[in-house]
C-alpha cells in the first residue's frame, strides 16, 4: 500500500489532474487509497473517475436497477470520501444496458441528488461507443478526459 500511495503522490507531484479507479479495483482498496492520498495533500483535488458495475455476480443487465447502483455509488463515495463523485462509469456494462432508459434515469436522479457530478459508460469494444454516447447529455467519453 505504501507504494501505491508514493506512486499517487509522485503523480500529483508531476501535475496529474485525472486520476481513474474503480470500485473493483483491490475490492475498493483503490479508492480509499486515492481518499487518504488526496486528504493528507490537502489544497485542490484532482478530477477523480470511477467506475461501477463489476461487482454484480453474475454481471449481468438486470443487476443495473436503482437499487444496486445506489449502493454501488454510495459505497464509492464513502470509499473515496466525498459527498459527490466527479465521474461515475458504468464498468464495461452488458450491452443491454446501453438500451435500458431507467439505468440512464436513475444516474440523472443521482445527478439530481448531488451524489455524482457526471456519468459515462467505459465501454470494452469500440463499437459500443456511439451507443453509450447516445444515451445522456451528462455522458462523458473517456478517451476525451
Amino acid at each position: 500500500m505504501e507504494d501505491a500511495k508514493a506512486a499517487l503522490n509522485a503523480a500529483l507531484d508531476a501535475g496529474i489532474t485525472f486520476i481513474d479507479t474503480a470500485d473493483v479495483y483491490g475490492d475498493g482498496r483503490s479508492e480509499k487509497i486515492i481518499a487518504e492520498v488526496l486528504n493528507q495533500r490537502g489544497g485542490e483535488r484532482p478530477f477523480v473517475a470511477t467506475k461501477l458495475g463489476r461487482r454484480l455476480s453474475p454481471h449481468v443487465a438486470e443487476g443495473y436497477n436503482a437499487e444496486n447502483l445506489n449502493a454501488f455509488i454510495d459505497r464509492s463515495r464513502e470509499n473515496l470520501q466525498t459527498d459527490t463523485l466527479d465521474l461515475v462509469q458504468l464498468h464495461c456494462p452488458p450491452t443491454e444496458v446501453y438500451y435500458n432508459p431507467d439505468v440512464f434515469a436513475v444516474m440523472d436522479e443521482m445527478v439530481a441528488a448531488g451524489k455524482i457530478r457526471h456519468y459515462g459508460v467505459s465501454v470494452e469494444k469500440v463499437e459500443e461507443g456511439p451507443e453509450g454516447a447516445g444515451v445522456s447529455k451528462r455522458l462523458v467519453n473517456s478517451a476525451d478526459l
